[in-house]
């Protein structure tokens, strides 16, 4: 009833956020539920259904992220002094904030299956009434079970992980700090090398699997064609190698910011970006890897608007829009993190002009790293596949 009272009472842009969860975790829903449809109406295509599925893990693991950032900036969930007394305390607001994705991304698994059975045939008086009966097996009854099992994925895996990633963290001894002393530089993320390893063996892989495939190919979704398993497998470990590169990279910006006498814009654009390092870095590193896929998928099939099935096509946006509406949103938990220091810069008298002109170092600072690295690595992703 607390989530409820409190989703009520929210400013519109948290509810916009939490519909978009919604409108994620629905999408999401009524990709596995046509995973099942498909299973149904084409019993003897047992590899070809598990394919589906597995093809629903990206767009899943993107509605997870949205998800878990959607949490960390929800205003309702934030500690706040005098909550404690009350009995809302860090744990407590940890499960409230597990309960509101819960309840967002119920939401869109009920309107994914109203949806879902719309197009199959089985709900009629609406416009497009089993305009996918073919697709979605129709004729077949549905296995209850299966059903709920698949719109349950969402919401649970999404307020578990919010439950894990919000967890409220034991201070250990010497964690202290005398508040007369010093604030102590932000660390240095410890992911680059593994990063960079990463992005080598999947680049290595790649070219091992490109060059030695002999079999048939891992089909893709949609109407696009066939490719190498290993050479999909190398691409996915290097997307990942992008992602844990995303904090130490954006820490690298941020130091060379501040490099070769800076001024005083220079010099608090660089030290944002190592505090916000680990916060927007990873978000960062998804994005790139993402947009390098679809560099990739360009460069493979020229126009790849005409070869993407409406499936694939859904499936694909829900990854880009989930990984920007998570980059976007964690940017601005950077920005609420940091009110206080602008709020105190602003009280001592600096400029507005400094602190608009300290944001847009950043974002240059930002493109001119990760935009030739995400270019580099689509192309030498789609190589193997070209030639």
């Amino acid at each position: 009833m607390l989530a409820l009272r409190l989703a009520r009472g929210a400013h519109p842009v948290v509810l916009l956020r939490r519909l978009s969860v919604a409108a994620a975790s629905g999408g999401t829903g009524f990709l596995l539920l046509c995973t099942m449809g498909y299973a149904l109406g084409h019993p003897d295509a047992g590899r070809a259904s598990v394919l589906r599925l597995l093809w629903c893990l990206p767009p899943l693991a993107a509605t997870v992220q949205l998800a878990v950032a959607v949490a960390r900036t929800d205003p309702g969930t934030r500690p706040h002094q005098g909550l404690s007394a009350v009995g809302l305390g860090p744990s407590r607001l940890m499960i409230l904030a597990a309960v509101n994705t819960l309840v967002a991304c119920t939401l869109g698994s009920m309107l994914a299956l109203l949806f879902f059975l719309h197009l199959r045939g089985d709900l009629t008086g609406l416009p497009m009434d089993g305009g996918a009966a073919e697709l979605l097996g129709a004729g077949q009854p549905l296995p209850l079970a299966a059903v709920w099992t698949l719109l349950a994925l969402v919401p649970l895996t999404a307020s578990v992980t919010s439950a894990v990633v919000l967890r409220p963290r034991r201070l250990r001894p010497g964690d202290e700090r005398d508040p007369a002393q010093p604030e102590p530089p932000a660390p240095i993320p410890n992911g680059l090398p593994w990063g960079v390893a990463l992005m080598a063996v999947g680049l290595s892989v790649e070219l091992y699997a490109a060059g030695s495939s002999g079999g048939d190919g891992l089909p893709l979704p949609g109407r696009l064609v066939s490719t190498p398993a290993g050479v999909l497998a190398g691409w996915a470990v290097t997307a990942l190698g992008l992602a844990f590169a995303g904090p130490g990279l954006t820490f690298l910006c941020g130091r060379l910011l501040q490099a070769w006498r800076p001024g005083a814009a220079r010099l608090l654009a660089g030290r944002v970006l190592q505090e916000e390092a680990a916060r927007i870095g990873r978000p960062l590193g998804v994005v790139c890897a993402v947009v390098s896929g679809g560099i990739a998928a360009f460069s493979l099939y020229g126009a790849p608007a005409t070869a993407f099935g409406p499936l694939t096509a859904l499936g694909g946006s829900l990854v880009v829009g989930c990984t920007v509406l998570a980059l976007v949103t964690a940017a601005v938990e950077a920005r609420q993190a940091r009110a206080h220091t602008t709020a105190a810069l602003l009280r001592l008298g600096a400029p507005v002009s400094l602190l608009r002109t300290a944001v847009a170092l950043r974002t240059v600072a930002l493109l001119a790293v990760f935009a030739p690295l995400t270019c580099a690595i689509a192309l030498l992703a789609a190589a193997p596949m070209v030639s």
